[in-house]
């Protein structure tokens, strides 16, 4: 049986709540769970507090596919922030509160779309309930948020070391706390810097809620080391069906968190759109620069929306037979390399000119 046929049977290890039996949250009109299409976030990383910085980097995200957007609430500046900068964006907001519960509340004031606490942070019950009671009264989701870095001392002490377990009792027992205030508009996420804790972490909760799970790798690190362990978590956890909302965490602009969320998803076919840009690893045969070529095109394609494949190839052996199964190609040659559209060359030229030549299929390829 297929994956996608698995899912939609039902079939799993156990009662796994597979994304398409999540309940529907709705964050400021993006819907998460529910079998909704998963949706990419990233962060900002600019002061809050700077409406300007953050404004202008939230439209850049936009512009790359960003569909939920979280900006760090540490102060009351930031919280009022909130406002002026939600006016000015076009994507969800979510409002990132630790420690003082009174900023969650000014956030939700100031139209706020989803908050993100950690309630074991925020203080008494009685602070708590206060959050909770205004997230009732204006209907604002929360994301109650676990990390393997801010786990309870009496779960670790109880599991010997921090464990999926453990992350996995701490948000349901946040969850539970929250229930019992009467309240359950809720998305869970339960992170973790280790991949395959992080992975069974997300194996037990799904069998344990119906809440959508925001997935990620936390603290992946840099973009090359980040990109790998997020691709490696994220697949094997979004492959399983476990899933409703990822960001890819990285040491790097923000903007590359969604460039790489939107291959992770095309790549499991969870999400259409996007080029695809396929090349060789080079060899000795290679008599281009394909490494750099490479490079351009895959920066090339990012402005256009076109759902197909692109084939940027070095040599003469699996070259023009690569560039023919894509939709568009390149096939090097010495010093030089051929054009090809829809497995049929369409021209020579030299090395200097193939990425201005592709650009020009680009640009006309929506009126083939």
């Amino acid at each position: 049986m297929s994956f996608a046929n698995a899912v939609e049977a039902g079939v799993g290890k156990g009662k796994e709540m597979f994304r398409n039996q999540t309940k529907v949250i709705d964050i400021g009109g993006v819907k998460i769970g529910g079998g909704n299409p998963i949706a990419i976030q990233s962060m900002a990383n600019t002061k809050t507090e700077d409406i300007e910085a953050t404004v202008a980097q939230i439209l850049e995200l936009e512009e790359a596919g960003c569909e939920i957007i979280r900006v760090a609430v540490p102060t009351m500046e930031a919280a009022e922030a909130i406002r002026e900068i939600k006016r000015r964006i076009h994507i969800p907001l979510v409002a990132d509160i630790h420690f003082d519960y009174r900023l969650a509340i000014e956030a939700m004031k100031q139209g706020v779309d989803k908050i993100r606490i950690n309630p074991g942070n925020i203080g008494s019950i009685e602070r708590v309930q206060a959050v909770v009671d205004v997230a009732r009264e204006r209907n604002v989701p929360i994301r109650v948020g676990v990390n393997s870095g801010s786990l309870e001392k009496e779960i670790i002490a109880k599991y010997g070391h921090v464990t999926a377990e453990g992350l996995v009792e701490s948000a349901l027992d946040k969850v539970r706390l929250i229930e019992d205030m009467g309240y359950d508009n809720l998305v869970i996420s339960i992170k973790s810097s280790d991949v395959m804790m992080c992975v069974k972490a997300h194996e037990l909760i799904a069998q344990k809620t119906n809440y959508p799970l925001h997935v990620g790798i936390t603290e992946s690190g840099s973009i090359t080391s980040g990109n790998i362990k997020s691709s490696i978590g994220l697949g094997i956890i979004l492959y399983q069906g476990i899933g409703d909302t990822i960001r890819v965490s990285l040491t790097d602009q923000p903007v590359e968190e969604i460039h790489s969320a939107k291959l992770i998803l095309k790549t499991l076919g969870l999400r259409k759109g996007g080029i695809e840009v396929v090349s060789c690893p080079t060899c000795g045969r290679t008599r281009i620069d394909l490494i750099g070529l490479a490079k351009q095109v895959e920066q090339l394609v990012k402005a256009y929306p076109y759902d197909i494949k692109v084939a940027v190839m070095g040599c003469a052996v699996n070259g023009p037979g690569e560039a023919k199964e894509a939709d568009l190609g390149i096939a090097g040659g010495n010093g030089e390399g051929v054009i090809i559209r829809k497995g049929e060359i369409i021209r020579k030229v030299p090395e200097e000119n193939l990425l201005a030549e592709l650009k020009k299929e680009l640009d006309a390829y929506e009126v083939l």
